[in-house]
């Protein structure tokens, strides 16, 4: 029999330290208020403790805002973070938007830096992880498929949702026939119960 603890613990493939949804409700930001990504920014690294937590495993804080220079123009990227397990770089994008084309282009280009510029000998490539409010569904296949680079985007949220509808709503789910049935909805209502 496999023990299900070592299973869920084992990180050996930056897939295995991503997370969807991330709940941030432990920075106390209003409910449903617009807020700008330095505000998100500054409250995650004002409880970069719990942050880490939040993440998993292995994660180490680098910096925010780490400068990437291409010929005269910076680029600033949110937050840098190193995962000791993976021996890899996460570079994390911020997006109080749903996420766009552009952030992902933009996370690889700055992961394409990482690995000419900054990555040592003993280091593996990089890792992206654009947090964003809504990551959408088709589209974002596209933007993200068919890269040479680990780019991951989650989905996160700033409070808990009430857990009552989430529970009418998780076993409505689970009534519907198999092939109507989202696995990925199914997780989502996991994480949040």
């Amino acid at each position: 029999m496999l023990d299900n603890e070592a299973l869920v613990n084992e990180i050996a493939k930056p897939e295995d330290i991503v997370k969807d949804p991330y709940v941030f409700e432990f920075l106390g930001l209003p409910e449903n208020k617009p807020m700008m990504e330095s505000d998100l920014e500054e409250a995650l690294v004002r409880q970069i403790e719990k942050f880490l937590l939040k993440l998993g495993k292995g994660f180490m804080f680098v910096g925010t805002q780490q400068r990437v220079t291409f010929g005269n123009t910076h680029y600033y990227v949110d937050m840098v973070l190193y995962n000791k397990i993976l021996k890899s770089y996460v570079l994390i994008e911020l997006k109080t938007i749903k996420l766009m084309p552009e952030a992902v282009g933009q996370l690889n280009m700055y992961l394409n830096y990482y690995v000419a510029e900054v990555n040592d000998e003993n280091d593996n490539p990089p890792i992206g992880l654009i947090l964003c409010i809504d990551k959408g569904n088709v589209d974002m296949q596209y933007a993200l498929g068919g890269l040479s680079n680990n780019i991951f985007a989650s989905k996160y949220v700033t409070y808990m949702p009430d857990k009552k509808p989430l529970k009418i709503l998780f076993y409505r789910i689970l009534q519907l026939p198999k092939r109507k049935c989202c696995h990925e909805q199914i997780r989502y209502f996991f994480l949040l119960l």
